[in-house]
């Protein structure tokens, strides 16, 4: 198991002051892992929460509702969707009443893509921790919000 103080040869003043520094280094290496991860995929993480958002609502949704939806929130999600457009994983459809408004559906390469991508998840990056500490951590997690 990693110690986050050896990891960046430090001390800190207090526990509170460790957790938040260990929570943004924490994030910083799984947003690492995220990269490599989707790289061959050729898709970004926040692409792939779009993709997921998307086959999760079974239905269209409006490009409002998938930013309000994902994870990490990104002032460039028209881009992003403009990308996962480009390579045939979403489809827009335009609204018939309202010319405002743009509805995102997931297309069949996107979904294989998702399919694909599970099938090559295997590394798990929680393994160390038990369900009742992944509980506990989320729980910890919300408390600070």
């Amino acid at each position: 198991m990693g110690d986050f103080s050896k990891d960046i040869n430090s001390t800190f003043p207090n526990q509170k002051v460790k957790a938040l520094l260990n929570i943004m280094y924490t994030a910083n290496w799984i947003k690492s892992y995220q990269t490599s991860f989707f790289k061959p995929f050729k898709i970004s993480s926040q692409q792939y929460n779009i993709l997921r958002i998307l086959k999760g609502a079974e239905k269209p949704l409006k490009v409002q509702t998938i930013k309000e939806r994902m994870v990490e929130r990104s002032p460039n999600a028209t881009r992003l969707m403009d990308k996962l457009s480009a390579k045939r994983l979403i489809e827009r459809i335009a609204c018939p009443t309202d010319r405002r408004v743009v509805h995102i559906k997931i297309t069949e390469e996107g979904i294989n893509l998702l399919n694909e991508i599970s099938k090559s998840h295997k590394t798990d990056i929680l393994k160390n921790i038990t369900e009742e500490e992944a509980t506990q951590l989320s729980n910890l997690l919300d408390k600070i919000r």
